[in-house]
């Protein structure tokens, strides 16, 4: 009777070697957790689902999927790839699983991985909307942020013909180069979203940027003129003439 009592009061959860062999394996309540947003016992229950070895491979990979998805609600991002990864190498061919993976890469900021990840997903379904959509979204930022890269550290004049000792100081100097090719797409979109203005107008527009070149060689060297500050004003003040447009 003890012996009786003692196992009615063991959990059905254990996870001893009886229970990994166990032969009654039921993914639902796993699956179920999993879609009520049970994080806590989605973990528990597909864990166990997980660890047994008779577990269908096709039963293991959505418990691998439900985990995933669960630990990545809960902020364990490591875990989840890791869960992500066991699922790929039971089946590669998972559309959903390597944009849920990718989408993991990018929140972690490996831009490179994610990017593999979205484009493998396309291979295998060209129309999945996710992936394309993180594609697309991800190949434009990274063109951006090669653009920039190019252009970081270069002002809008070629350094090789650099005369003036101003100019020279912007060329060296990495935050001012960069604030002087702001200046000039500044004064490049003021100039084109202003097209249809009257000719006045754009000739004030002309002469005020040709008037702050002028101060800025005339000024750079004396006492108490600040460069950086004069350059700075400037942007601001376009910027401020491009928002009012």
């Amino acid at each position: 009777m003890l012996a009786l009592a003692l196992l009615a009061a063991t959990p059905s959860f254990a996870t001893g070697v009886d229970d990994l062999d166990d032969p009654t394996i039921d993914p639902a309540p796993c699956l179920a957790a999993a879609a009520q947003r049970d994080d806590g016992r989605a973990v528990e229950l597909c864990g166990r689902l997980i660890a047994k070895r008779n577990t269908e491979r096709d039963d293991r990979i959505k418990a691998l999927i439900a985990r995933a998805g669960a630990l990545t609600r809960k902020q364990q991002v490591d875990r989840a790839l890791a869960d992500y990864d066991d699922a790929l190498r039971l089946d590669p061919k998972q559309p959903d699983i390597l944009n849920a993976r990718g989408e993991l890469w990018l929140g972690k900021g490996d831009r490179p991985k994610a990017l593999a990840d979205f484009s493998a997903a396309l291979k295998l379904q060209r129309d999945h909307p996710a992936a394309r959509a993180n594609h697309r979204a991800l190949a434009t930022e990274l063109e951006r942020l090669g653009v920039q890269k190019a252009v970081d550290g270069k002002p809008s004049f070629d350094c090789a013909r650099a005369r003036r000792a101003v100019e020279k100081a912007i060329c060296g100097d990495r935050e001012l180069a960069n604030l002087d090719r702001e200046i000039a797409a500044a004064q490049l979109r003021i100039l084109q979203a202003k097209s249809n203005a009257k000719p006045a107008e754009l000739r004030a527009l002309k002469r005020a940027q040709t008037d702050f070149i002028a101060t800025r060689n005339a000024s750079f060297g004396r006492p108490g003129y600040d460069l950086r500050a004069a350059m700075q004003a400037r942007l601001q003040q376009l910027t401020g003439v491009a928002g009012g447009r």
